[in-house]
């Protein structure tokens, strides 16, 4: 009898253990049911029904950099005239891609490339930021050449503060 009982304990506690491990099921939303909601900077949410999606893009810029990359850009930068001329001026890099300088045409926009901040400016100019050794410099290409071409000039560059 009393192996019997045993016995019927045993299998009781294997069949509630096995009632427990058993996965349950969620329930979800029927596929024409389940939607994506977008949620803009002002706070209003627009709904899409997914089953009314068909692709979903997003804008990238021509090359991709990593968060870490493009964030070590954004800020003021102290930049050298470079090509045997004294002066400094400012370039300020926004998170955005804005970029702004306080020399010659003020607005433009920026990428990174390669670890290099590349600043097209709306005067035609462009501006390579980056660190060549332990110390950081400004290349400038005047309008209509490449950047496979060598610089009009090159100075000293510094991150004064960030964004």
């Amino acid at each position: 009898m009393r192996t019997s009982l045993k016995a019927f304990c045993t299998i009781g506690v294997l069949v509630v253990m096995a009632a427990m491990a058993t996965p349950q099921l969620k329930s979800f939303p029927a596929e024409d049911d389940r939607s994506l909601i977008i949620t803009f900077k002002d706070g209003h949410q627009q709904t899409f029904r997914l089953a009314d999606i068909a692709r979903i893009e997003f804008n990238a810029p021509t090359v991709t950099a990593t968060a870490a990359s493009r964030t070590r850009f954004l800020g003021v930068w102290k930049v050298g005239i470079g090509n045997g001329n004294s002066g400094t001026f400012l370039i300020k890099l926004k998170p955005d891609g804005v970029a702004e300088k306080t020399l010659g045409s003020p607005g433009g926009t920026w990428t990174v490339v390669n670890g290099e901040a590349r600043c097209k400016w709306d005067d035609g100019w462009t501006d390579v930021i980056r660190k060549v050794g332990g110390q950081w410099e400004k290349a400038a290409w005047s309008p209509g050449t490449s950047l496979d071409e060598d610089p009009a000039g090159v100075a000293k560059a510094e991150f004064t503060e960030s964004n």
